[in-house]
């Protein structure tokens, strides 16, 4: 379908909700406009009253429908990439976990396949690399026998596949931490603040060297300790009281409670935070016994109540969320309004992450990653670079 056209929606634009036409040609928008437009042989798809957004941006993600990223094959790619899509996200960025040198050039490997082979998922943007550079007290679910300080020969090897990198996570206090932020900056690589016991005055030189992303705020990231009997403030308070650093968070209301949904959304506003799954491969899937990253090296977890914890329970180990679900807890239970909330799945994290010129926002001549959905946030229709991938009218 090379034209497409919709109509009878609530399209959600950047600064306020129309009624109108969306027309799409050759994978791009051509045209959003208030009224009908006359397209001649366009392909009409009839929201029927329903929500038209920008496609869901997922910019960290570990997996879906039973499969992870590293599991290190193009199957898991591409279905982690298809139960995606029917659930909203049309683009996301593939999300190691701290793992051996062997199980990451195997990641890269099938990475740089699965990007030419993916036709039916949500589009690949890029891998998120988390760890192994993190506090040993901040590990959360990351596998302890991983961590360590950066290594810049490791990471020069690494970053020998730099063109399929966009961000790494890693915990800044550590020794080594600035010339490894200067090096992945070098490479337009964003570094981000993850898994982290600093304290304030560690974060503010952190933001200096480049790390102006948090990464899941609230999980793995210290807040006010005591040294000595003096308090400290911690990541969390430091990406409040930097104004230009961005957070993401994990809506999915059991990470964090609506109240920190509340405060978080109060303090840093929309244009400040994206909105993450962090899934791993029990997301779309019912509950029960599950892995924590691959097959053959991963933890493994327990998924129950809406989330995954480690088996005795004493830590989440990564959500089961999906992109739908977290407008949906957003929406309501954080009481964000729709315009707001979807702003922090769409535009902030194609800012953040560098691709709001193609994606984001329905704007003429950008990308038609376009999403309609229901009062319920429930998907109809996925369009991804113009192309109809999913349609439950």
């Amino acid at each position: 379908m090379n034209k497409l056209k919709i109509i009878n929606g609530k399209i959600l634009t950047p600064n306020k909700m129309i009624s109108g036409t969306i027309y799409i040609e050759s994978g791009q928008i051509r045209e959003v406009s208030e009224g009908n437009l006359e397209i001649p042989d366009a392909f009409v798809i009839d929201a029927e009253g329903c929500y038209v957004s920008p496609g869901f941006i997922d910019i960290h993600t570990h997996g879906a429908g039973n499969h992870d990223f590293m599991d290190g094959s193009l199957e898991a790619y591409l279905q982690i990439a298809e139960t995606h899509v029917a659930y909203g996200t049309t683009s996301l960025y593939p999300t190691t976990l701290a793992s051996t040198m062997e199980e990451l050039e195997q990641t890269f490997s099938v990475y740089k396949e699965a990007k030419i082979k993916n036709k039916k998922g949500a589009s690949f943007m890029g891998l998120h690399l988390e760890g192994p550079y993190f506090s040993m007290n901040q590990r959360g679910a990351q596998d302890p026998k991983y961590i360590r300080n950066p290594d810049k020969e490791e990471y020069l090897m690494i970053l020998k596949n730099a063109e399929h990198i966009a961000r790494w996570s890693s915990a800044p206090e550590l020794e080594g931490s600035k010339e490894f932020a200067e090096t992945l900056r070098s490479f337009n690589i964003l570094p981000a603040i993850g898994h982290s016991d600093a304290i304030y005055e560690e974060v503010v030189e952190a933001y200096k060297w480049g790390y102006t992303h948090v990464t899941h705020l609230y999980s793995c990231t210290s807040g006010v300790t005591r040294r000595n009997a003096l308090r400290y403030a911690g990541v969390i308070e430091a990406s409040y009281l930097i104004p230009d650093m961005t957070v993401e968070i994990i809506a999915d209301g059991v990470h964090l409670p609506a109240s920190l949904l509340k405060l978080v959304y109060q303090i840093k506003g929309a244009e400040k935070i994206a909105l993450i799954t962090d899934s791993m491969r029990a997301a779309g899937m019912p509950d029960g016994p599950s892995i924590l990253g691959s097959l053959k090296n991963g933890q493994p977890v327990i998924v129950e109540e809406g989330v995954a914890k480690l088996p005795d329970r004493s830590a989440f180990a990564g959500s089961v969320a999906t992109a739908n679900r977290l407008v949906r807890i957003m929406h309501s239970s954080g009481e964000v309004p729709l315009l707001d909330t979807i702003q922090m799945i769409t535009s902030t994290p194609a800012k953040i992450m560098g691709v709001e010129k193609t994606k984001g926002s329905l704007s003429k001549g950008k990308d038609a990653d376009i999403v309609i959905f229901n009062k319920n946030i429930d998907i109809k229709v996925v369009i991804i670079n113009g192309e109809l991938i999913l349609n439950n009218f």
